[in-house]
């Protein structure tokens, strides 16, 4: 198991996070149109979890997809959601309260780059709308494919850079300008979602991932794109 030091980005996502917990899942809904449930169903089917399965949730948040994986897996299967922000998890508590998948599902408070698992434990590890805001990408992906089983299934579930141009220019007009202020008005903080776009910005294109990917050694790496390029989905096998 790894073991890291906590870095300014990490301090600052945490508390960025803390502050909308209790509205992230609605901001969520709202921001993409209900187009979450749909990215976050594709993701599942990209695990390819068989029941009894056990997967690995990283940076799981308020459990969305933790429910989606728990759902692929149950009734004998195993689910980890692991997140370091407290609050984020407060959240999930009550949405896994709510499902019949909910018993099935660990909730961990841990950290994506020092991840508290032995080796090869896991049939799936996924992470949603978070490798944007690791301090170390790389790292993060390592720790997922280090706790994955032979055979098993590294999956990131991103935002993405679409390339059409006439889609992208609207795009960008949204998520620059529309999300901040819609942001703002909903939660009454500007700071969370003028972060986001900004995160985006620094991100890497899905290309730079998915060599990424092939790099750390993963094998049949593939991606595949949603809603015009706004959304990817990265998959990786590990031999």
């Amino acid at each position: 198991m790894a073991t890291k030091m906590v870095t300014e980005k990490e301090v600052y996502v945490r508390r960025l996070f803390s502050r909308i917990a209790r509205r992230y899942d609605l901001m969520n809904t709202l921001l993409s149109f209900n187009l979450d449930k749909y990215w976050r169903r594709v993701a599942v089917e990209e695990a390819r979890l068989k029941k009894g399965d056990q997967a690995l949730d990283v940076c799981c948040g308020t459990g969305m997809l933790t429910l989606g994986l728990a759902q692929a897996v149950y009734p004998h299967g195993k689910v980890v959601g692991l997140d370091f922000c407290p609050e984020m998890l407060e959240v999930a508590k009550v949405n896994l309260a709510r499902s019949p998948y909910g018993r099935i599902i660990e909730l961990v408070e841990g950290n994506a780059v020092a991840l508290p698992f032995e080796d090869n434990t896991f049939d799936c590890a996924t992470i949603a709308f978070a490798l944007r805001n690791v301090p170390d990408i790389e790292k993060t992906l390592r720790e997922m494919q280090r706790v994955v089983r032979p055979g098993g299934r590294v999956i990131s579930l991103e935002l993405a850079k679409p390339s059409g141009r006439f889609f992208k220019q609207l795009y960008y007009l949204y998520f620059n300008y529309l999300v901040p202020l819609i942001g703002r008005l909903a939660v009454g903080d500007k700071d969370p979602y003028s972060y986001l776009p900004r995160s985006l910005k620094d991100f890497p294109h899905q290309e730079e991932i998915l060599k990424l990917f092939t790099r750390i050694g993963l094998k049949q790496v593939n991606y595949r794109e949603l809603t015009g390029g706004i959304v990817a989905i990265h998959v990786g096998v590990k031999i």
